[in-house]
């Protein structure tokens, strides 16, 4: 990689500001300094360093949100806050973006990365890849809404969703669930609900796959990087039927 496109991927500027950069001879591979912006280095190999500081080099950031309300799922918007806006400038100079979307008042657990191809992956009709949500229902929930949600109920728009797994936790005028679906379309938990005749309050997503929100590590609005076998289940994510 060429050491130009090294330092901007990690936040030293433009390749414009890197070329001054260069020119002051701060920046050395492995104790020689290096001016010409068009020298290649192999950040897993050489011992890279900016002012004596040592730059850490990644090709993929893979992070997990715990997302607040009143955030959109994107990477930029004119008007309103992005969840990109959460994170810290070492980690946004690696231009993740979120894997899928949640509402913007919805919260909980969101993955973001710059992977597009696991992104791909897990976001693709054929993988099936779970999401579970808890909900707080406005109406009481009952057997006939899990066998309804089991066969697949008719959205507004005549889409009849995929089979899905309703848990009732608690019924009665306002009812709490979980719901695991295995696709995701526009709405879809709220549009569900309303096919029965309820209305969804609250909606936090609390597992991906094999990615599970732990509440007690990760506040509302806190982030991590996930860890390497984190990152392989993910990969090694297989379709379910529910």
């Amino acid at each position: 990689m060429r050491i130009d496109k090294l330092l901007a991927n990690v936040g030293f500027g433009s390749r414009k500001d890197v070329k001054k950069l260069l020119k002051t001879g701060v920046v050395k591979a492995d104790g020689e300094v290096i001016k010409d912006p068009k020298i290649h280095v192999n950040p897993d190999e050489q011992h890279v360093t900016v002012n004596g500081e040592t730059i850490d080099y990644k090709e993929f950031i893979y992070l997990l949100m715990n997302k607040p309300a009143g955030y959109l799922s994107a990477t930029e918007d004119d008007v309103q806050k992005t969840v990109i806006d959460l994170l810290e400038m070492e980690d946004a100079v690696y231009q993740p973006f979120p894997v899928g979307r949640l509402d913007k008042d919805t919260e909980g657990l969101l993955l973001l990365t710059n992977d597009g191809q696991l992104s791909h992956q897990l976001l693709s009709p054929k993988k099936h890849v779970p999401k579970t949500y808890f909900a707080t229902i406005l109406g009481e929930v009952t057997e006939e809404d899990i066998t309804a949600f089991k066969k697949g109920v008719t959205l507004d728009d005549g889409y009849v969703t995929k089979p899905a797994k309703l848990e009732i936790l608690t019924s009665g005028s306002q009812s709490t669930i979980h719901i695991t679906i295995t696709e995701g379309k526009y709405h879809q938990v709220k549009r569900m609900f309303e096919a029965v005749g309820k209305k969804v309050t609250y909606l936090k997503r609390i597992a991906m796959g094999p990615i599970i929100l732990d509440e007690e590590e990760l506040k509302v609005g806190e982030y991590r990087e996930l860890t390497e076998d984190e990152v392989e289940e993910l990969r090694q994510a297989q379709p379910i039927n529910l």
